[in-house]
């Protein structure tokens, strides 16, 4: 969902930082938020931020880009390969940015006229501009999709994109290791396997709109309000009993409770889903806190026979409701934590080694928590960092 905020604004950020990705102007981690160096951005207004393995990217509501972080990949589009701590603005080509997917170590941008644009790493294909390319500092169209893309998302190291008649598309071969493995004696997918747009086969019928992206998963929201995942099941983000699904399956809407989906989000191993009447549910991984209750109420004996897990403390969960998280207008997934605006406080909750959950400690956090003081209108996540755009504090 979009966000806007004016120019009466702060932008504060928190959690991991070696390498400048809170545009601080350094490289220390923070455990609480901290206001970040906004000398660039002359009164701007913002309409999305995301964060990748180390860096983070902010675009404007004219469809300009500033950037901060890791850079060796040239995943900030800088035409440069050197770290930046405090925001930059990227030339974007002309092309007005409306929205921005973070990779772990690449970018990929959708423009106003439904173009991606991609930088940074691409030794899996992730870019979708092919194999000769092992990655660029320059932004780089994906030539590909010749139908105007709507969504566009990035997992560890694959891609997928949404074109406005409802098709997916995925690329990257991020998924492949994990498909071979399951899948063998049979062959790879095409879709699991390419290094250019390829569509992603099953959802001939649906008229997807929303696309979000984990580690080695992928989830689909179609109109109708369905989900399909496929991918690694691992941790149970599937909901399936198999290992690895190759081709989308559906989400049995009795899982959240019979009420239709109208927003996903991904983390590398957990999914969170809004309905239409604006509960919210989490599943999958649990052993960081990052569903955001305790993982032992939708314990799943079937998953867990089925083996998708590793280690006694890797609990799988099915979908269930958090619902102090009812009524959340925006959501955003680390890797393993989150962040979410529920009427208009911002609340966190998960994963928490370098602070990111923005309590002054390292300790895990297990279920939502007020982070006081903040009125955020616009959030991020990074992997390990996290954003807050707010009026005032």
């Amino acid at each position: 969902m979009e966000a806007r905020w004016r120019p009466e604004f702060c932008l504060l950020s928190w959690g991991a930082n070696s390498y400048g990705q809170l545009g601080q102007g350094h490289a220390e981690d923070q455990y609480v938020p901290r206001f970040s160096d906004t000398a660039a951005l002359h009164s701007k207004t913002f309409r999305a931020v995301a964060g990748g393995g180390g860096h983070s990217v902010f675009i404007t509501e004219n469809g300009e880009v500033y950037v901060c972080g890791q850079n060796h990949r040239g995943q900030l589009g800088l035409h440069i390969s050197a770290d930046i701590s405090t925001l930059q603005l990227c030339p974007t080509l002309d092309q007005k940015i409306t929205n921005v997917a973070c990779g772990w170590d690449f970018t990929l941008f959708l423009t106003d006229c439904g173009q991606i644009l991609a930088c940074g790493s691409n030794s899996f294909g992730q870019l979708g501009v092919g194999e000769m390319v092992t990655h660029s500092a320059d932004l780089l169209f994906v030539k590909c999709l010749k139908n105007p893309v709507v969504s566009v998302a990035a997992g560890l190291r694959h891609s997928l994109a949404v074109t406005d008649s409802g098709c997916v598309y995925q690329w990257g071969t991020g998924l492949f290791t994990h498909a071979k493995r399951a899948l063998s004696p049979h062959p790879v997918p095409s879709h699991l396997s390419s290094k250019v747009p390829c569509l992603v086969p099953g959802l001939d019928q649906k008229i997807s709109c929303q696309i979000a992206a984990g580690s080695t998963h992928c989830v689909c929201l179609t109109g109708d309000g369905d989900l399909f995942l496929w991918g690694s099941n691992k941790y149970g983000q599937l909901t399936a009993t198999e290992s690895f699904v190759s081709s989308p399956c559906l989400l049995k809407r009795s899982l959240l409770d019979g009420e239709k989906a109208i927003h996903v989000w991904s983390g590398w191993t957990h999914i969170v889903a809004q309905t239409e009447r604006g509960r919210v549910f989490t599943w999958g991984r649990a052993n960081y806190g990052q569903l955001g209750r305790q993982a032992s109420a939708s314990q799943n004996p079937e998953h867990q026979s089925a083996g998708p897990t590793e280690g006694a403390n890797q609990e799988v969960c099915l979908p269930s409701e958090v619902k102090v998280l009812c009524g959340a207008t925006q959501v955003a997934c680390g890797s393993e934590h989150n962040l979410a605006i529920v009427g208009g406080s911002l609340f966190s909750w998960g994963w928490n080694e370098h602070g990111m959950c923005g309590d002054g400690s390292q300790a895990d956090v297990v279920q939502p928590q007020l982070i006081s003081g903040l009125r955020p209108c616009l959030i991020g996540c990074g992997a390990g960092h996290s954003v807050a755009v707010c009026c005032s504090v």
